[in-house]
């Protein structure tokens, strides 16, 4: 496979790791610009994430101690 393949390859793999992780943040709750905001973050932890709001942490106050 020459280079050009493989840099396809895991820009594709990248995009699908990112649309699942604003999917996954989408789900516990997060606003569409709030979950692409954290998803963009690979050492934001999503079930640190997903774990605040379940709690009853607003949004706004958990990208504040996410990010």
């Amino acid at each position: 496979m020459a280079t050009s393949e493989l840099e396809v390859l895991e820009d594709t793999e990248s995009e699908r790791v990112l649309r699942w992780r604003v999917a996954e943040l989408r789900r516990a709750g997060y606003a569409e610009r709030e979950a692409v905001k954290l998803a963009m973050r690979v050492d934001v932890d999503l079930h640190d994430a997903a774990k605040l709001l379940a709690q009853g942490c607003p949004s706004q106050t958990a990208l504040r101690i996410l990010l």
